[in-house]
C-alpha cells in the first residue's frame, strides 16, 4: 500500500500496510472542552432579511461566494420515509459529458447555506456535480417536528440524495460518493455500509454522534451518568406529551461539578463569556458571527429537541463498520477536540482508509478555512475512486 506525506504541496510516496496516514502531526491529545480561557472577542450577529448574517446579504444568504465557474440550482426530492429534502445542486459550467457526483451535508445542526454549501461549491468548481442538502427536520427540508435528529433518517437522507443524483442526466450514476462534515460524517459512513451505490466517502472534522451523545466527549460518561441522561430524556417525553410540543434541550448533556445534569435551550450562548473554553469559543466564532451565522441553523440560534438523545442512545452509528467496503478519507485538524473519532475509524475500518491530519487546524477550521481544508487531497481521492 502506498502512503503519501503532504508537505509544502509536494508528495513523497512510501510503502506501508493497508491503511494510509497523511501528514500526522505530533502525538498531541484532543483539545479539552473545559478549563481554558479564550482570547476570541467575536461579537454575535442578528439575521439579515435573507437569513444569513449582514455580511452574507450580498451573497443571497449564503456564507460564501458562489464560484463563477459553477451554476447553483435549488432542488427538492423525497427520502424513502416520504420526507421532502431540500438542497442546492452545484454543477460546473464548462464540463461536458457525464460527471462524478457527490452528496454533501453537515455539520450537525448546520444548513446548506453554511459549510456543506461551501464544500459543494468548491468541489463543483473542480469538476464534480455536488448536492448540498439540509437533513430531514432541519433547514428548509420537511418533517413536521422541527430540529429533531435521527441517526436512521439522517443516514437515509444520504441514500435519498444518491437516488436523486443518479437520475440527473449530467451524472454518471456509477461514480457517486459522499462528502460529510462534522456530525453528518457518521451517517455518511453508515450509509456506505448498506448502500452499495456509494463508491467513496470523505469526511472532515468527523463526529460519531451516537458515540458523542451516548458516551460524552472522549467517552467520559460513567454508567451512572449514562443512566441519568437516559432518565432525563425519558421523563422529558412525559413533559412534551403533556404540553403537546417538544421542548428544546442540549443534545450532548453535560454535568456540573456536583454531578447534576445541566439543561439549556441553546447550543451556543447568545454572547461569548470571557472565560469560555476554547472549543465553545471556536464554535461561537463560526455560528454566531458574520463568518457563519444563518437564521435557519440550529447551532446559530437554538438547540435540538430535548429528547433527541433517545435515538442516539438506542441506535449506534458504526455498529456495522465491518461491512464497509468502499474507500474512505478522514481529514481532521491536528488540534481538533474531535480528532479521535477519525483516528478510531481509521484504526477499525476493514477497508482502505486515508487519515489526513491538518497541521495547526482545529475542528471548526475545516468548516470554512479554505487554506486549511485539504481540498486538493479530497479532489484527488474522489477522482481516484470514482472511476
Amino acid at each position: 500500500m502506498e502512503s503519501t506525506n503532504i508537505e509544502n504541496g509536494t508528495s513523497q510516496p512510501h510503502t506501508m500496510e493497508r491503511r494510509r496516514v497523511l501528514k500526522a502531526v505530533g502525538a498531541g491529545t484532543a483539545l479539552g472542552v473545559i478549563g481554558a480561557t479564550s482570547a476570541l472577542t467575536a461579537s454575535p450577529v442578528s439575521a439579515a432579511p435573507d437569513g444569513g448574517s449582514p455580511a452574507a446579504t450580498g451573497r443571497g444568504g449564503y456564507t460564501f461566494e458562489l464560484s463563477d465557474r459553477v451554476r447553483r440550482t435549488p432542488v427538492r426530492y423525497r427520502n424513502r420515509f416520504g420526507i421532502e429534502i431540500v438542497g442546492d445542486l452545484y454543477v460546473p459550467k464548462d464540463a461536458s459529458g457525464k460527471l462524478p457526483a457527490l452528496a454533501v451535508s453537515g455539520p450537525f445542526g448546520a444548513v446548506k447555506e453554511q459549510s456543506s454549501g461551501l464544500y459543494a461549491n468548491e468541489l463543483a468548481s473542480r469538476g464534480f456535480v455536488a448536492l448540498a442538502f439540509d437533513p430531514s427536520f432541519t433547514g428548509q427540508s420537511g418533517g413536521d417536528v422541527r430540529d429533531v435528529a435521527s441517526p436512521d433518517i439522517f443516514t437515509e437522507d444520504f441514500s435519498a440524495t444518491v437516488d436523486f443524483l443518479g437520475l440527473q442526466r449530467r451524472v454518471d450514476r456509477e461514480r457517486i460518493g459522499l462528502q460529510a462534515i462534522c456530525g453528518l460524517s457518521g451517517m455518511a459512513i453508515t450509509a456506505a455500509t448498506s448502500d452499495s451505490r456509494i463508491k467513496a466517502v470523505a469526511t472532515t472534522s468527523m463526529y460519531d454522534m451516537s458515540r458523542s451523545i451516548s458516551r460524552g466527549h472522549q467517552d467520559y460518561y460513567t454508567p451512572e451518568q449514562q443512566r441519568a441522561v437516559a432518565d432525563y430524556y425519558s421523563r422529558q417525553r412525559w413533559v412534551d406529551a403533556e404540553n403537546g410540543t417538544p421542548a428544546r434541550g442540549l443534545h450532548e448533556v453535560p454535568f456540573d461539578e456536583h454531578g447534576n445534569i445541566v439543561t439549556g435551550d441553546r447550543v451556543l450562548p447568545e454572547t461569548l463569556p470571557e472565560d469560555a473554553d476554547p472549543v465553545t469559543a471556536s464554535f461561537f466564532d463560526y455560528y454566531r458571527t458574520d463568518r457563519g451565522y444563518h437564521k435557519r441553523s440550529i447551532n446559530s440560534n437554538t438547540a435540538w429537541t430535548a429528547t433527541t438523545p433517545a435515538s442516539f442512545f438506542g441506535f449506534p452509528l458504526m455498529a456495522h463498520l465491518d461491512r464497509l467496503s468502499c474507500p474512505v478519507l478522514l481529514a481532521a485538524g491536528a488540534n481538533a477536540h474531535s480528532r479521535y473519532y477519525s483516528e478510531d475509524v481509521h484504526k477499525d475500518s476493514p477497508t482502505d482508509t486515508e487519515l489526513v491530519i491538518v497541521p495547526e487546524a482545529d475542528h471548526v477550521d475545516l468548516y470554512d478555512r479554505k487554506g486549511r481544508i485539504p481540498f486538493d487531497r479530497i479532489e484527488t481521492f474522489f477522482f481516484e475512486n470514482l472511476k
